[in-house]
């Protein structure tokens, strides 16, 4: 008999990977997105396309922020599993809604726990929540486990430190096979624009095309772990397939500076760049016309600012066997050639 998952935030970067993973596992998959004037599906449509998976995957509106379409999709669904992907994912964004932020990510996880605890299906369902790298913040140390404290600064980082916590006392109290899933930075093609990987790499490959004449940047120097998604929803299936539920930091053990990453994409584009000037007034040069084509904007800086993340996925390689197959460099090569097939904007 076929699994049945039920995904929350189908339609993100992470929602869609997810889905054709667990497709390919012969699950059915039923997806929920919020209702929007703005058709928002284009990382599912070939999905919709693909003759093998047209009966297995079914799209339902919901929300996250009312309970009662939450509890009655579970209701009428009844799956196995539950991916709680959906958030206020952007981290800058969060401090200018930070009430919605918290709505979301905070209470939004414990309105699927409550459904899943009201509907006795505790030993019915196992539950997967995505947490966040952001959670720990400016946690000391050379690198970030699940014995590391949280610190977040962000009123993202703080929802989802709820979110975390919620999960774990819903799993303790209830018995509810709970998991969170703690995420490092994780990119691919289909990141939205707002994302400073994907931001960079759309930028450079405008600025070679013609199309755009410069990159704008805040702090170059953060320090992350990034990894690609589709190594990162794999971690996510098999979190859920152990036989006792569990919590697991999800990273690669390296980490690059935003300039590293601008680096190391220009470079595969074609540019060969120069670096003039300190702090804000750093700026990226190409060598070849001497044009300035990256600067650093005040706009770009959070009110607090995350300077270091790395992830110690340990626990991960040892109890699921999980290991991430792809490079920084294997990621940036792959949204490169998106991006150049894909983007023919004019600036």
């Amino acid at each position: 008999m076929k699994k049945t998952a039920l995904i929350f935030g189908v339609t993100g970067q992470d929602g869609a990977y997810l889905s054709k993973f667990l497709l390919k596992k012969r699950y059915k998959v039923y997806g929920v997105k919020r209702r929007s004037s703005i058709i928002n599906t284009q990382r599912i449509d070939d999905i919709y396309k693909d003759i093998n998976y047209k009966s297995n995957f079914k799209i339902f509106y919901g929300d996250l922020t009312d309970a009662s379409s939450i509890l009655n999709l579970i209701k009428n669904v009844k799956p196995n599993e539950i991916y709680n992907l959906a958030a206020q994912s952007h981290v800058k964004v969060s401090f200018e809604v930070p009430e919605y932020s918290a709505e979301v990510n905070g209470l939004g996880t414990l309105r699927i726990l409550e459904a899943i605890r009201s509907l006795n299906l505790e030993k019915k369902i196992k539950f997967y929540q995505a947490g966040t790298s952001e959670m720990f913040g400016r946690t000391k140390g050379k690198f970030q486990n699940e014995k590391t404290p949280f610190h977040p600064v962000s009123p993202y980082g703080v929802s989802k430190c709820f979110a975390h916590w919620i999960t774990k006392n819903y799993r303790e109290a209830y018995g509810i096979f709970a998991c969170n899933g703690i995420l490092f930075n994780h990119e691919s093609p289909i990141r939205g624009e707002t994302f400073v990987t994907k931001k960079i790499i759309q930028a450079l490959v405008k600025i070679k095309k013609g199309n755009q004449k410069k990159l704008f940047l805040g702090n170059l120097y953060s320090k992350r772990d990034w990894g690609h998604a589709k190594d990162y929803v794999e971690a996510m299936w098999k979190m859920l397939q152990q036989n006792k539920p569990n919590d697991y930091v999800i990273g690669t053990g390296k980490t690059f500076t935003i300039k590293d990453f601008v680096n190391r994409a220009a470079k595969k584009i074609g540019f060969k760049l120069e670096w003039i000037g300190k702090g804000i007034n750093e700026k990226g040069v190409n060598t070849e016309n001497k044009k300035v084509i990256v600067e650093c904007r005040k706009r770009y800086f959070r009110p607090l600012e995350v300077d270091y993340l790395k992830g110690n996925a340990s626990k991960a390689k040892k109890l699921l066997n999980w290991y991430p197959k792809m490079t920084i460099d294997d990621l940036i090569e792959e949204m490169v050639v998106y991006e150049e097939e894909n983007n023919n904007d004019k600036y």
